[in-house]
């Protein structure tokens, strides 16, 4: 059970380190057409060119990067501790950019969501580890 709990978690890192360099090239590329602009409340441009694009004069795609392949290794090399402690960093600045975007921009971000659902996934599952690596 624990081994499918990790295989799980690598592949969500996965698909999270797929988001955010989507998010990264769109941010650098700046295409005139993208996949999640649909209209103006649902769109990925405060995350690509508004005021979230930046966090701390960081690109803020790149802070879901680094997060997604260090949860990966994590995940691979079973640090339990590490995998939560970077899933609950992860939550939290997720939190924050949906906070941002919803409630001062006033925007969603189809694939700032499905990075919300996915950390929180790793987040919970994390969790569940945590409590089968303390029950004996």
């Amino acid at each position: 059970m624990v081994d499918k709990i990790f295989f799980t978690i690598r592949a969500l890192a996965i698909v999270g380190i797929i988001l955010a360099l989507y998010l990264l090239y769109e941010q650098w590329e700046q295409p005139t057409r993208t996949l999640c602009s649909i209209n103006s409340l649902v769109n990925c441009d405060a995350i690509i060119k508004g005021e979230v694009a930046k966090t701390l004069g960081v690109p803020t795609p790149i802070y879901g990067l680094i997060g997604y392949i260090v949860i990966f290794l994590a995940a691979t090399y079973k640090k339990t501790k590490l995998l939560l402690g970077m899933a609950t960093f992860g939550l939290i600045f997720c939190l924050y950019i949906a906070y941002r975007e919803l409630f001062q921009l006033h925007v969603i971000c189809p694939v700032c969501v499905l990075c919300q659902i996915n950390m929180l996934t790793v987040f919970i599952l994390s969790l569940v580890l945590l409590r089968k690596k303390k029950t004996p």
